[in-house]
């Protein structure tokens, strides 16, 4: 068998059909707050979730980065020694 032959039948058998698509679009508008809100979810695009999405995990990166700062704040005020503090080193961390 060829390589090129094996490749294409290595991507093929890889490719997501139009119903797992469809599933995944529908699995997407239930998680994200900004479009499950809209009474008329089921009507939104494909384009539109996928968008709401990548706002979405942007904007929870954002806080994830926020609250990261604050306790690094937090651990300035605070005796490194203290047991709030390895708690709040733990926190950074993971």
């Amino acid at each position: 068998m060829s390589s090129s032959r094996r490749s294409r039948q290595a991507s093929s058998s890889s490719r997501i059909s139009d119903d797992q698509i469809t599933d995944l679009i529908s699995k997407l508008r239930q998680s994200i707050p900004e479009i499950r809100q809209n009474r008329r979810s089921n009507t939104v695009s494909a384009s539109k979730v996928l968008q709401e999405t990548c706002n979405y995990i942007r904007n929870l990166n954002k806080e994830a980065d926020d609250l990261s700062e604050r306790l690094s704040q937090l651990l300035e005020t605070i005796d490194p020694n203290s047991p709030q503090a390895a708690i709040i080193r733990s926190l950074i961390n993971e």
